[in-house]
């Protein structure tokens, strides 16, 4: 089976499974307060989009425009919140988990990773880079003519 019918599937399932979701919090908690915290989780979906995903969307906007796919790829961070703002916007609680694990997995990302410098200088841990011989430069200037 290949990855589109997968995909397909679980697009075409995901409403269903929604609607038992919903169901079975409102049996649980009641319909007034499951009504309430998918209208909270649409609204924090809305504010994530507009707040943290609104600085990544105006960047990718500039790396598209640039043919950029690079900076891109390196922005991943902003990509995560982009995907979990929009399924925070999408009600559901089953949309709200995977959304808040995407958004956990971010934090905890962002915690680990130390801010970039100002001045343009990558910090790397030992571990994360060796050092390499200079190669033997090739003198291709004119032999005729004195260096200077």
């Amino acid at each position: 089976m290949n990855v589109a019918k997968v995909l397909l599937w679980v697009v075409l399932a995901l409403p269903v499974l929604e609607l038992l979701a919903f169901g079975a919090v409102a049996a649980t908690i009641g319909f007034g307060w499951a009504l309430i915290l998918l209208l909270a989780g649409s609204f924090a979906g809305a504010l994530v989009l507009r707040h943290a995903g609104g600085n990544h969307i105006a960047r990718m906007r500039v790396a598209m425009a640039e043919g950029s796919i690079s900076s891109l790829a390196a922005d991943t961070t902003g990509g995560l919140v982009i995907l979990a703002g929009i399924l925070l916007l999408v009600p559901g609680f089953i949309t709200d988990v995977v959304a808040l694990g995407v958004l956990l997995s971010t934090l905890f990302r962002a915690r680990r990773d130390p801010p970039p410098r100002a001045d343009g200088v990558v910090d790397l841990d030992p571990e994360q880079w060796h050092r390499v011989p200079e190669p033997a430069l090739r003198d291709d200037r004119d032999p005729g003519r004195r260096p200077g």
